[in-house]
């Protein structure tokens, strides 16, 4: 999907992908398959809400369709960091809200930028040893 955007938008890396227990309320679904992936995007053209627009079409194209949250979904992109940008707007908040809260983000965004820290100072480690979580293979659990 990428071969679109021409020169806009590179893909430099990603992770191996990850299989999560399904957090939240709704625990009585298939895990997830979460992935990191760590794209260069021109800013001269790209804004991360225009991005952000992007996404939400791709995941409608691929049959997203916005019922529960937390619930069932084929595909769901999110925006984890946008450089060092901080961002809050009704739609967008940059970093993710809740990344330093997910090993399901955190694990493979290591594998990607295992230097990455936060625009609060906050080093990937660091977020790491502050939850509770567990590994076997590419399983992720997290209470």
């Amino acid at each position: 999907m990428l071969e679109e955007y021409g020169d806009e938008i590179t893909l430099k890396s990603f992770s191996h992908t990850y299989l999560t227990e399904p957090q939240g309320e709704i625990k009585d679904q298939p895990w997830f398959t979460n992935q990191i992936i760590k794209l260069e995007i021109d800013a001269e053209i790209w804004a991360p809400s225009g991005f952000l627009s992007t996404c939400t079409a791709i995941e409608a194209k691929m049959g997203r369709q916005r019922q529960e949250p937390g619930g069932p979904r084929p595909l769901d992109m999110d925006i984890i960091a946008w450089g060092d940008l901080e961002l809050e707007s009704d739609f967008l908040t940059l970093p993710h809200p809740r990344a330093k809260e997910r090993a399901f983000v955190l694990i493979p965004l290591k594998e990607v930028e295992p230097d990455f820290v936060f625009p609060d100072g906050t080093h990937i480690d660091e977020a790491l040893n502050a939850i509770d979580y567990r590994m076997e293979d590419n399983k992720i659990w997290q209470d």
